[in-house]
């Protein structure tokens, strides 16, 4: 019978694709991979840092594991292992600490899998976190779409961060490697391709070129396919950028732009590389060029020093912004980072208020920008799950599609025109079946 295995992601899309090849790594070598809630032989926790609740949650979760099987063999990998893995060696039933670079390598690291009295703990220094493991994944019901991953680590010094701590330096998967995977999965017959890394837009810096030039080389990949940018930092998302995004099919017309605070003295004690007005430009640049364009923004509330005038600061920048929607996070402290020293400490009560108030923000935001879409055509590509006799998909734009059922329509490129907004879901009229894609651009 073969031994089974069972991972866990926290964080990101960037964990969930380096997840997935681990995955990948226990099949090569003869395991099956059960779901969470069953027993397995082996679990692989891969954990972020960003908040207190994923450090806490990974606690809880390593304890659920063991009530299905107190024999298993437990590995905790992921952000949180890079930077306190001797915190985690101290959890119950933890056998091995695996960090950024050692995560790939776990049938090289470890011998057996057979539960010691002693964690066994490898974890490189930080200086010495240069390599890039090649990943991606996928949904689990279809060959609809799939997470690359293209860049990893991160120059950036924001005092609120430890990503840069627990990943290393900004590096890059070599623009060669990039293409010849990337047509593999248009090959294995993925629609979506959405590049994911640390910091997207800083990639291509070790190998004298950057995110420009390689989407003008994706683009010229024949096949019916579309990219969408995970996330890109402001400073990063260039004019070339924006304009090669509104001339191509072959790019989502959405951005997914980190601003984390409209306000000018907490920007700066967040030690981000832009200005509100620099953040303004470009929003306003994107919109100028692609006014259909779906604008997603993520949001800090509750950073050390933040008083209720610079948080209404932020909120009146927002309001005044053209986006679909937010991602609100609320400040957690961080050790080894120079905001946790800062002064002006934001009550829990408080920052949980604020977040409420720019949820519900987002909430209004999301409906206006749907609201406006209805009589238009999108570009959507539709999925595979009957959903009480709807299909469902993704605009181009990054807006929920509904039609009714059809087999047919299964990973498929379709136009659509938006008759009804419900529930967050564009209800759609059936226009075109799209084929394929022309190429379009600069």
């Amino acid at each position: 019978m073969k031994k089974t295995v069972s991972l866990y992601t926290l964080g990101c899309k960037l964990n969930f694709s380096e997840t997935s090849t681990i995955g990948k790594e226990f099949l090569k070598n003869g395991y099956s991979i059960v779901d969470f809630d069953s027993k397995a032989d082996i679990y692989v926790f891969n954990n972020c840092t960003v908040t207190e609740n994923a450090e806490r949650e990974c606690r809880q979760l390593v304890r659920r594991a063991l009530r299905n099987n107190p024999d298993a063999f437990v590995i905790v990998t992921g952000c949180y292992a890079q930077l306190r893995p001797e915190e985690i060696a101290m959890i119950e039933g933890v056998d091995a600490v695996l960090g950024s670079n050692e995560k790939f390598k776990i049938f090289s690291l470890l011998n057996d899998f057979d539960k010691k009295e002693l964690s066994c703990i490898y974890v490189s220094p930080l200086d010495e976190l240069n390599q890039f493991g090649k990943a991606y994944s996928t949904e689990a019901d279809s060959r609809t779409r799939a997470f690359f991953k293209i860049q990893d680590g991160c120059d950036y010094k924001c005092s609120f961060c430890t990503i840069p701590l627990a990943r290393g330096k900004s590096r890059s998967m070599n623009p060669q490697d990039v293409i010849t995977e990337f047509k593999q999965l248009i090959e294995e017959g993925y629609k979506e391709i959405i590049l994911t890394g640390v910091n997207v837009g800083d990639y291509g810096k070790n190998y004298s070129t950057d995110l420009y030039g390689l989407l003008q080389k994706m683009i010229e990949v024949e096949g019916n396919f579309r990219i969408r940018i995970s996330s890109i930092e402001p400073n990063l998302l260039s004019d070339e950028i924006i304009e090669l995004t509104a001339s191509s099919e072959k790019l989502c017309k959405h951005f997914h732009i980190p601003l984390q605070s409209g306000s000018r003295k907490i920007l700066k004690l967040m030690q981000r590389r832009y200005t509100v007005d620099d953040y303004k430009n470009v929003i306003e640049k994107v919109v100028s060029k692609i006014p259909e364009c779906g604008i997603g923004i993520d949001v800090i509330v509750g950073f050390p020093g933040e008083t209720e005038k610079h948080f209404n600061e932020t909120y009146k920048f927002l309001t005044e912004l053209p986006f679909s929607y937010l991602h609100v996070f609320t400040y957690s402290e961080r050790p080894d980072t120079k905001a946790i020293s800062l002064d002006g400490k934001v009550e829990i009560n408080e920052r949980k208020k604020r977040n409420n108030m720019l949820r519900i923000l987002s909430d209004k935001k999301k409906n206006a920008f749907n609201q406006s879409l209805i009589g238009s055509e999108l570009e959507v590509l539709l999925e595979s799950e009957n959903d009480n006799g709807f299909i469902k998909g993704f605009s181009s734009n990054y807006v929920r599609v509904a039609l009714p059922f059809d087999e047919k329509l299964i990973n498929t490129f379709v136009k659509v025109r938006v008759k009804e907004i419900k529930d967050g879901l564009a209800f759609c009229d059936l226009i075109e079946i799209k084929n394929s894609f022309e190429l379009s651009c600069l």
